[in-house]
């Protein structure tokens, strides 16, 4: 049994290779993908791949994730996040395979405070969400048996994001200004991955029907300032080297970008607890167990300013 996994550099393909359980690592063999073989920028040439290999299971995790840069790019952002995932789900329609595409809370406007339904109307702000959301409609056209999980604010122990962000700038700065309207889920990669795992085992080992698609963040709520405080008390506990002694709160509108962010970026995992019976750990449980990673391999990596982080969506 083979699966694909398209992408590997990026934060959740990275977390994907690390969080295979051995119980399944027994019985698949799985590929990763990368731009070499799989170039989502040139979607014409993916359902060749996809065909020549004959997998049982395809998982996209790559996408176009530069979320101000889109603005300006939105052609090449389009290629990468619709056009390449309808070949992949074509390919899979092909084979008669399962096909797994993950998403965004940036499909949604952001109104209200009331955590978005799977079910309800997409309309996204930025030409980022743009083309997810048209990524979701066309997977969905193209094959019959695909999952999309959506998650937010998708972070890791290493690569660009906000907590590497956070982390440098606290090193650097005593005062940081960090957005504290707007609110969601900060969502490890590993837990993501972890959740793809156990989501793969059950579509593979039975008659799998509830296909469709699924919201996947960390349980709880919170905004990025608040999020910034628990990095920092986090890191301090963990003897991080840090300068920052004050995050002042301020608004959207007082940093403004390119692209348009939701507000309200809150998803209910309601659905995914039907479908599979689980829900991912706390935001704050998963940031501990992120940092922990950070910490135990800062002694290979050397010191956390070395790495440069952005805040960039999943």
């Amino acid at each position: 049994m083979l699966i694909l996994v398209i992408g590997k550099t990026g934060q959740v393909a990275r977390a994907l290779a690390a969080t295979m359980p051995d119980n399944l690592r027994s019985r698949v063999r799985v590929e990763f993908l990368g731009r070499d073989s799989a170039d989502l920028s040139r979607p014409e040439g993916l359902r060749e791949v996809i065909l020549g290999r004959q997998p049982n299971l395809v998982i996209n995790a790559a996408a176009y994730t530069a979320v101000d840069k889109a603005e300006q790019e939105a052609d090449e952002a389009a290629q990468v996040n619709a056009y390449a995932p309808r070949e992949l789900a074509l390919a899979c329609s092909d084979l008669g395979i399962p096909f797994i595409q993950y998403s965004t809370d940036y499909v949604f406007p952001g109104t209200g405070s009331q955590a978005w339904r799977e079910d309800d109307a997409v309309d996204p702000l930025s030409a980022y969400g743009r083309t997810k959301a048209l990524g979701e409609k066309l997977v969905r056209e193209a094959c019959s048996r695909h999952l999309i999980l959506r998650t937010s604010w998708v972070y890791d122990h290493d690569g660009k994001n906000f907590l590497r962000t956070m982390l440098k700038l606290g090193a650097e700065r005593e005062v940081l200004r960090v957005v504290s309207d707007q609110m969601g889920a900060p969502t490890s990669s590993f837990e993501i991955a972890a959740a793809t795992w156990k989501i793969a085992e059950q579509i593979l080992g039975g008659d799998f029907k509830e296909w469709g698609t699924y919201h996947l963040t960390a349980s709880g709520v919170t905004s990025w300032h608040g999020f910034a405080l628990a990095i920092f008390e986090q890191a301090r506990d963990l003897g991080l080297p840090l300068k920052v002694k004050t995050v002042e709160v301020i608004s959207t509108a007082e940093y403004p970008t390119p692209a348009r962010r939701p507000m309200n970026s809150r998803l209910s995992n309601e659905k995914l607890a039907r479908a599979f019976g689980f829900t991912l750990p706390s935001w704050e449980r998963s940031l501990v167990e992120c940092l922990a990673r950070l910490t135990a391999e800062l002694p290979h990596k050397g010191d956390i300013r070395t790495t440069e982080g952005q805040n960039e969506s999943n």
